[in-house]
């Protein structure tokens, strides 16, 4: 066996398979897309089955574009979209229904009913840390199970499994032989006590859940199970697990409580390392679960941003005003910086922390003298204008990120980068691998097999590409902060 790790990186629109070195460069890529379903408003689901045809496809692709072979891998880690809910048959491995996805919003109105009970709104909060939301598992389960016939029954007999998307994927991955997740996944699914580390009885019966369905909990570095040698012709065992953002916060090595990586992609996640202790948010951040090495949890604050490149779609695809999110760059640098153009990209409601599902978007400050250049850096900054919110959110709960480590599509645009800087009056640093959550599934495989010995061994691979320095002053800062929170004021809907 090598000393080479493949990353099975499950996301929301496609599926890929890196091979990493032992020093943690990439060696290889696969990617496929798959189909993305909605079949009424709100409802977003997935196909497990072409989600599991996905993955295998690029398990055996990647080793088509390098020289290396399946006997090279020493181990796998797996990262993946979180939330994301499945069923299956214990006995055929069949799921029952298709994938819920995170971004499903059916269970809504449960939610609010639910939310007529004060104290057991809270009691989430202080039990898991999340806030009551369909965007987690537990009401997607609660919902299979009513609204599927017979799977209510199936349930209490004992013959249905739930799992998360890394969890279906190990079951299948192991021939049915391991159901398992991690402590990062089960932290996402409003069902697991963040304290204890156990899962929750309460919110177990509440919901209404058999515990037989729940897969065990895991460390982020552990033996999950060896994947079957019929697949790509080798039995390799998978020792690293880790939902997206918190793999990202592995492959970037925040390992020291205040380091916080923020990843720009459709949206915008950034999640502070806590340490030892959760904090619970009075800003409507959530308490998670960063990660869990060697049965000692280290706890995040995370805060989500619904619009990053998605403005930038949306400047190109709605507006017409680019062709290509490469040209935004050159546009921002000719607009003043000082020209009071804000753009407020609430076009689904406004996120952390503010969780304003009414808002809705809007460009202030239009003058005679306005044109493409300062709509287009408006957008680019309200990225960044977001990110201070964050940044604000945290101060105010006790935790100011002392490192803030950038990666997804945005993190690559230098304007922005120096921007977000100049805004949160803080360094940005931008690693050479910019594939930090895959990375990071890789970096926890490794160091369960013993390709890296300790998180050290994981600071000493992490290299930085740029370092942003602030430029502004603080009193440039906040004139041009106060100018964005009245801006959002402006189009606030509560």
């Amino acid at each position: 066996m090598g000393q080479h790790i493949l990353a099975i990186d499950q996301g929301t629109t496609s599926s890929r398979s890196i091979i990493f070195s032992p020093k943690g460069s990439i060696e290889a890529i696969a990617q496929q897309e798959f189909s993305q379903k909605y079949p009424k408003d709100g409802w977003v689901e997935h196909d497990p089955e072409e989600i599991w045809e996905s993955v295998v496809t690029t398990l055996k692709e990647v080793f088509n574009k390098c020289n290396l072979a399946p006997s090279d891998i020493a181990s796998i880690g797996i990262t993946n979209q979180r939330e994301t809910t499945l069923v299956w048959s214990k006995s055929t491995g069949k799921p029952i229904y298709p994938a819920i996805v995170w971004q499903d919003r059916r269970t809504a109105q449960l939610c609010r009913e639910l939310s007529e009970d004060e104290a057991f709104v809270s009691y989430i909060t202080e039990s898991t840390g999340l806030l009551l939301d369909p965007y987690f598992s537990a009401t997607k389960v609660a919902w299979i199970l009513d609204n599927v016939e017979g799977a209510r029954q199936q349930a209490e007999n004992g013959d249905l499994l739930f799992g998360t998307v890394d969890t279906f994927l190990i079951w299948r991955l192991t021939g049915g032989t391991s159901h398992r997740t991690d402590a990062t996944n089960a932290s996402r699914t409003m069902l697991f006590d963040i304290h204890n580390q156990q899962w929750d009885e309460k919110l177990l019966e509440k919901f209404n859940i058999p515990s037989s369905m729940l897969p065990e909990v895991m460390d982020c570095a552990a033996d999950f199970g060896v994947i079957k040698d019929d697949i790509i012709g080798t039995a390799i065992p998978i020792q690293g697990v880790a939902g997206d953002q918190q793999a990202a916060l592995v492959g970037q090595a925040c390992f020291e409580k205040g380091m916080a990586k923020s990843t720009y992609g459709t949206g915008c996640f950034m999640i502070l390392n806590t340490g030892d202790a959760p904090l619970q948010s009075k800003n409507r951040l959530l308490t998670t679960v960063g990660y869990r090495l060697d049965g000692k949890t280290t706890y995040a604050l995370e805060g989500s941003i619904f619009m990053a490149g998605a403005t930038v779609q949306w400047l190109r695809d709605g507006l017409k005003l680019i062709d290509d999110a490469a040209e935004t760059e050159a546009l921002a640098q000719r607009a003043r910086r000082d020209n009071g153009v804000f753009l407020v990209p609430a076009f689904t409601g406004l996120g952390a922390p503010y969780w304003d599902p009414d808002a809705r978007g809007a460009i202030l400050g239009l003058t005679r003298d306005t044109g493409i250049s300062e709509i287009v850096a408006a957008g680019l900054q309200s990225v960044c204008y977001q990110t201070k919110d964050l940044q604000k959110a945290m101060e105010s709960d006790g935790a100011r990120p002392t490192t803030i480590r950038v990666d997804g599509g945005m993190s690559r645009n230098d304007w922005v980068m120096g921007f977000l800087s100049d805004i949160l009056g803080a360094e940005v640093e931008r690693p050479e691998i910019t594939e930090t959550t895959a990375l990071g599934a890789a970096f926890l495989a490794g160091l369960q097999a013993g390709v890296f010995n300790s998180i050290d061994d994981l600071t000493q691979c992490w290299k930085s590409d740029s370092v942003f320095t602030p430029r502004l002053s603080k009193h440039e800062r906040d004139q041009a902060y106060d100018g964005w929170k009245a801006a959002v004021d402006r189009i606030r809907c509560s």
